[in-house]
């Protein structure tokens, strides 16, 4: 992606050239890596938070933290965006969308369709969290 961009602001700005389909390409390739990249790290636990107040809990309180997390702000927001996108990406994939610029990338539809494989995958992603959460509360983690 980085060098997507690199190219298009190379091309336009020094050979006047620009082409919409790599332009889109770029856009294309961020939200690709977005979507599909939020539950590696939240695997992970690379995800922001305020460390000031999670970092000197004790595990038993960090299981605590990430279980109602999980509960009460993590599954509602995926359920919220499941709900909400459904039938957007659903008209896109019945008139198989296409860029609206001309000289654009085909199948915007099948970028639309991450935006409900998203939350799917963060879903599953939380599953495993607060099970792991509920090992630790049980005193059942590996540590």
């Amino acid at each position: 992606m980085v060098l997507t961009v690199f190219f298009v602001v190379i091309m336009r700005y020094l050979f006047d050239w620009g082409r919409i389909d790599v332009q889109e390409s770029a856009l294309y390739l961020h939200a690709t890596i977005f979507m599909l990249g939020a539950a590696y790290t939240f695997k992970y636990d690379e995800h922001v938070r305020v460390d000031i107040f999670y970092r000197p809990l004790s595990p038993r309180a960090k299981a605590w933290t990430n279980l109602m997390g999980g509960l009460l702000l993590l599954f509602p927001m995926m359920i919220f965006i499941l709900v909400m996108s459904w039938d957007y990406v659903a008209v896109a994939w019945e008139m198989r969308e296409g860029s609206r610029e001309a000289g654009g990338l085909n199948g915007v539809w099948l970028l639309k369709g991450l935006i409900l494989v998203f939350p799917g995958l963060v879903m599953i992603q939380g599953v495993g969290q607060m099970a792991g959460s509920c090992l630790t509360l049980l005193g059942w983690d590996k540590e």
